[in-house]
């Protein structure tokens, strides 16, 4: 069983627990079969992302809950890593990122900068935490002592609340900057 679907496995009893469903009723809220269910929660199977959807809905949380564990301080994933989601219906994948934690605020920026000056912050407020995309070219960025390249794909996160830098290595580097606060 892989570490990803014992994460699931692990999160669907959990979540069916708490909801107080059983098995069979939750396969039912779902519209899955009740062994389809009864094979995730034993870590075998490779479900497509419209089951897990299902199944977060008949649990009346994000799907993106079914994927919980406790993560690092800092995170990279480069370009093509990641836990793949594949559709059934049509040619559509997609990779969890970042999830939002409860009672948590998130602003969105889209950023363009130029190689040149490197642009230095100062620590946001406690809890500060910030997510980054690039989309395209590449940059250098994260807390100091824990600066990375990153290039197109490349999503990295790191505590806002330490200083941090930024530094396009690309003409018209471009990237989305997500700010998490509490």
């Amino acid at each position: 069983m892989s570490a990803p679907h014992q994460m699931i496995a692990a999160a669907i009893q959990r979540e069916r627990s708490r909801a107080g469903k059983s098995l069979s009723g939750l396969a039912a809220d779902a519209g899955i079969a009740k062994s389809t269910l009864s094979q995730l929660e034993a870590g075998n199977g490779n479900p497509s992302v419209e089951t897990l959807w299902a199944l977060a809905a008949a649990l009346d949380v994000p799907l993106s809950l079914l994927f919980e564990t406790e993560a690092p301080a800092t995170r990279l994933i480069r370009a093509g890593e990641g836990e793949v989601l594949e559709s059934e219906q049509s040619d559509f994948t997609a990779v969890l990122l970042s999830r939002c934690p409860p009672n948590v605020r998130r602003d969105v920026y889209r950023v363009v900068m130029q190689p040149g000056e490197i642009r230095r912050a100062q620590p946001h407020p406690r809890g500060t935490v910030e997510h980054m995309l690039v989309c395209t070219g590449q940059m250098r960025a994260g807390p100091e002592g824990q600066e990375q390249v990153l290039s197109a794909g490349d999503y990295y996160t790191y505590p806002g609340d330490h200083p941090h830098s930024y530094e396009a290595l690309q003409p018209d580097t471009l990237f989305t900057m997500v700010m998490e606060a509490p």
